[in-house]
């Protein structure tokens, strides 16, 4: 199992129309994708960070993993939203230990 996580903070105003609309879309388009399970959108609530927002989703495998990050919903929204939208981000992904 495989839980690929991602924070991030947008180039929109907070809590604007471009907000909502980018957060709606990346749930439309990566629940989309064969193999994405249990994903979840998450606001971030301490100050400590800039980054607004979390993807959280999980992958039975490696080769489930492989094929979402190749797949052409995944790669189209990364082109045309996430690059141009999204200010700045770090993702991590973990399996469990033992």
């Amino acid at each position: 199992m495989i839980r690929h996580t991602v924070s991030f903070a947008l180039t929109h105003p907070v809590d604007s129309v471009e907000e909502a609309a980018f957060l709606s879309d990346a749930h439309a388009a990566l629940t989309s994708i064969p193999g994405v399970q249990d994903f979840r959108i998450s606001r971030q609530v301490s100050p400590k960070s800039d980054h607004r927002f979390q993807f959280e989703m999980t992958f039975d495998d490696a080769a489930a993993y492989e094929a979402y990050n190749l797949h052409p919903a995944h790669v189209d929204f990364v082109e045309t939203r996430w690059k141009p939208e999204v200010a700045d981000f770090q993702e991590l992904d973990f399996t469990p230990l033992g």
